[in-house]
């Protein structure tokens, strides 16, 4: 009975992560979560969880060699945290973009990648790459507040477009205006038209 009650005494360590790793991100912290578990062995996998920001590692007292090894795995990624490549969940969260938006910056620049990374989806073959940003430019683009930015500039290039093709409208119809107005013309065979001056000459009403 005793044995059991000692086995049933667990070991437990917090780790609190702070707003320079999430960013004000649950997505973010539950990334590391993630990050964590792919780095700890199968059997240790599910003794560390998320509560809010703290990141809680828990054994049995019996597994004290098990505990001290994900102990110092948990350290590590913490430690390495701040650094750690942002993905494109976590940067949609953080910055509060749509995916389309995502995908829009990042083909015209404005959004800087940090290179790609390459996983398998969990029990598939099939592989998926995707461009992942460094946590320094994203935190100063949420900073001055780009996305807001961004968005202006996108508005207001949708409304120039808009205008733009407006007037190559305009124009289309007034140049398919006047080619049936020369036809028409022609149709009728009035010889007058092709008189040169006669417009002028039949306003001084000398043919009245």
């Amino acid at each position: 009975m005793a044995k059991r009650e000692k086995n049933d005494i667990e070991l437990i360590r917090t780790w609190t992560l702070s707003v320079a790793v999430t960013m004000g991100s649950s997505v973010r912290a539950k990334g590391l979560l993630q990050e964590i578990q792919a780095r700890l062995p199968a059997t240790s996998k599910k003794a560390v969880s998320l509560e809010g920001t703290d990141l809680i590692l828990a054994m049995p007292a019996d597994e004290k060699p098990a505990f001290n090894a994900a102990a110092s795995v948990v350290s590590r990624a913490v430690d390495e945290a701040p650094s750690l490549p942002v993905i494109p969940r976590e940067i949609q969260d953080i910055l509060g973009m749509k995916a389309s938006e995502r995908h829009r910056w990042l083909a015209d620049g404005r959004l800087p990648s940090a290179g790609t990374r390459t996983v398998r989806l969990a029990g598939r073959a099939r592989q998926i790459t995707f461009h992942v940003f460094d946590p320094k430019i994203v935190e100063d683009l949420l900073d001055r507040g780009a996305v807001d930015e961004w968005r202006v500039e996108d508005a207001e290039a949708k409304a120039e477009k808009r205008a733009k093709a407006a007037y190559q409208r305009k124009v289309t119809r007034l140049a398919k205006k006047k080619k049936q107005e020369k036809k028409a013309d022609k149709v009728t065979g009035d010889p007058a038209s092709s008189l040169r001056g006669w417009d002028d000459f039949d306003l001084d009403g000398l043919l009245r």
